[in-house]
């Protein structure tokens, strides 16, 4: 994966195993993140409104141009509504803890 711009966390340095870079407006956004608090699942959110390099940088690493942008243990998910069909099909869970621990 391409290293992320300056003063960008990447995904894989993230401490939770959910990270998500968003915008404050977005809807959709605001819905990952109620559907990630309402399983309890840990995350991290990255502001990248106005932020055109992290932008870009979404970009070339997930092949999308929208918000929000999703990695669980360092893997692009894509946005929402890959994040509620893992949920759905019973497998974000899995994805967000492995080991099962």
């Amino acid at each position: 994966m391409r290293a992320p711009p300056e003063g960008l966390r990447s995904p894989s340095e993230s401490t939770a195993p959910v990270i998500l870079y968003t915008t404050p407006w977005c809807g959709f956004c605001r819905a990952a993140l109620g559907l990630l608090d309402s399983r309890g699942i840990e995350h991290e959110q990255v502001d990248v409104q106005g932020n055109a390099a992290a932008r870009q940088w979404l970009m070339q690493v997930t092949g999308q141009s929208t918000v929000p942008q999703i990695f669980i243990r360092g893997r692009s998910v894509g946005g929402y509504t890959e994040l509620a069909a893992l949920d759905r099909d019973g497998e974000l869970a899995n994805a967000v803890n492995p080991s099962g621990d």
